[in-house]
């Protein structure tokens, strides 16, 4: 995990501050090359080969360069290809397979890989730049005044050199000739499973394998636990992985003190014998905490807001102990977890809702998980996530995801989860991780004090293309404008919106739809 930023032109300076700004994602190093049409930074959080892994990095004769931001799972299967076939591999990264790959495949690459990433390759055609199929890993790109297109990992570096700013699209890559071409896209609905039990199977399996490929690292890998069906049961394939091998499992949990997460986390990290570690904390803590946290999520979405502030804490407190660790989003979109999903005219069309906000991810819980972790230099995977899985849920039809008869949400996870956990986790109604910590109910409460009726009636509609949801996010949306400055509007278009309708909770209408860019265009 790194922040990358680069340049179509000599722009070491602009590229360099864009590093600066981004220290938080790279703590272990800082790499800059300038060539004569294209300038490449990183910075590393040293997790695979530390001695060997600096970036840039560049082929054997020095034509190829690249900049990485992610993991490639399969690296160690396409590092004995490419040995095969003659390469010289000099490090033991799995970001050296991509220099490698693109000699012998070009923009053809992207569908060897497996794993989330974001990188850049100088390349004799230019510029080649790359995002992971779901956008687990960020990437924002810009044009200057003089044309040349900028790129970094999270908007704030990049937004003080650019007159133009878009995220770049999951599952896209981009080059100099053809603009933005998509490589990915969701596998079509298909029920070609027999029986719930032959889902379990498969799921089990695939789950199984997506932990253990995530557990790759030469450095110290724990697992966040709330206590909930996700975290709980990635938490337990974990142990069942380092049971093997003899090595402890570190797991980490926050919240309000008493809080059912905190509770929760305990029975579970009790029954899986791992090394827990806890943290409550306050509520002038949490109050005291959301300028910060607003400036580094990059967001002011309201319900987001509320579940990156305990991320926030939790890591935090892992990054004591690890420096990877493995966490549970993703399981609700691709298996039916919200509330707000039993609604008869949502379940009506639930695959369709649930394709929607899986689409929706790279710019909501996935942008909190990445812009929270990296924050202490911590690296988070996401294995529900993984492409198989993401194949395997549109193979489950909608009745055995929220059950026909009982309404169960999760029914199939829940099942598969038997297997591993007690009957009282598989069991525990979904609780969102900001309701779960006890911080919903407290910003809630803190924002209604906070903002007077009239200001609400000023301010809800800030600009005619944004409307603000409740006085919570707009209390929100003032921090993000302080964070941003007078260019607080243009980052402002890049904020993703929650489907948030459980009740009590939040949903803010009224913020514009936006579509990314595809084909072949330029930004």
């Amino acid at each position: 995990m790194c922040g990358i930023a680069g340049a179509t032109a000599p722009r070491g300076e602009a590229v360099g501050r864009m590093l600066e700004a981004m220290a938080h994602r790279g703590p272990d190093d800082q790499g800059l090359w300038i060539g004569e049409r294209i300038t490449l930074g990183h910075r590393r959080l040293s997790i695979i080969d530390l001695a060997g892994g600096r970036q840039p990095l560049a082929n054997e004769d020095g034509s190829i360069r690249v900049v990485f931001n992610g993991e490639i799972y399969n690296y160690r299967e396409l590092r004995d290809e490419l040995a095969a076939r003659g390469h010289r591999l000099r490090t033991q990264t799995d970001t050296e397979v991509l220099v490698h790959l693109y000699e012998d495949e070009g923009p053809a690459l992207v569908r060897r890989l497996y794993g989330m990433f974001a990188f850049a390759l100088a390349t004799p055609d230019g510029l080649f730049l790359a995002r992971d199929p779901l956008g687990i890993k960020p990437l924002y790109v810009g044009r200057d005044r003089h044309g040349a297109l900028l790129f970094a990992s999270e908007i704030g570096a990049l937004l003080p050199h650019v007159e133009t700013i878009e995220e770049f699209p999951p599952g896209h890559y981009w080059t100099e000739r053809d603009g933005f071409v998509r490589y990915y896209e969701l596998p079509p609905v298909r029920y070609d499973l027999p029986s719930p039990e032959a889902a379990v199977d498969e799921l089990v399996a695939r789950l199984r394998r997506a932990v253990r490929r995530r557990l790759v690292a030469d450095v110290p890998v724990g697992v966040f636990l709330s206590g909930g069906l996700d975290s709980s049961l990635i938490a337990a394939l974990v142990a069942e992985a380092r049971a093997e091998t003899g090595e402890p499992v570190h797991s980490f949990a926050v919240g309000m003190e008493g809080s059912e997460d905190l509770e929760r986390a305990r029975l579970v990290a009790a029954h899986l014998g791992t090394v827990h570690h806890e943290y409550a904390f306050t509520r002038e803590e949490l109050i005291g905490l959301l300028p910060e946290v607003i400036r580094r999520l990059e967001s002011f979405d309201a319900a987001l807001v509320r579940s990156a502030v305990p991320t926030y804490l939790v890591s935090r407190l892992a990054r004591r102990y690890v420096k990877v660790v493995l966490s549970g989003e993703g399981a609700d979109e691709l298996f039916g977890g919200y509330q707000y999903l039993k609604r008869p005219e949502i379940r009506a069309r639930l695959q369709d809702e649930l394709r929607e906000i899986t689409l929706a991810l790279h710019n909501t819980n996935l942008q909190r998980v990445d812009r929270m972790t990296m924050a202490h230099g911590l690296e988070g995977r996401v294995p529900f996530l993984s492409v198989t899985l993401v194949d395997l849920a549109w193979r489950i039809p909608p009745r055995w995801k929220i059950h026909d008869r009982t309404g169960t949400e999760k029914w199939i996870l829940r099942q598969a989860a038997r297997r591993f956990l007690p009957a009282a986790v598989v069991q525990r109604e979904k609780a969102k991780f900001a309701m779960g910590t006890g911080v919903g109910p407290t910003l809630e409460r803190f924002a209604e004090a906070a903002v007077s009726d009239r200001e609400w009636a000023e301010g809800r509609q800030p600009w005619p293309d944004l409307e603000l949801g409740s006085k919570e996010e707009l209390l929100y949306f003032r921090w993000f404008c302080q964070a941003f400055g007078p260019r607080a509007r243009l980052a402002a278009r890049l904020v993703g919106r929650s489907r948030s309708l459980n009740p009590h909770e939040l949903y803010a209408p009224g913020w514009r739809e936006r579509t990314s860019r595809t084909g072949t265009e330029t930004p």
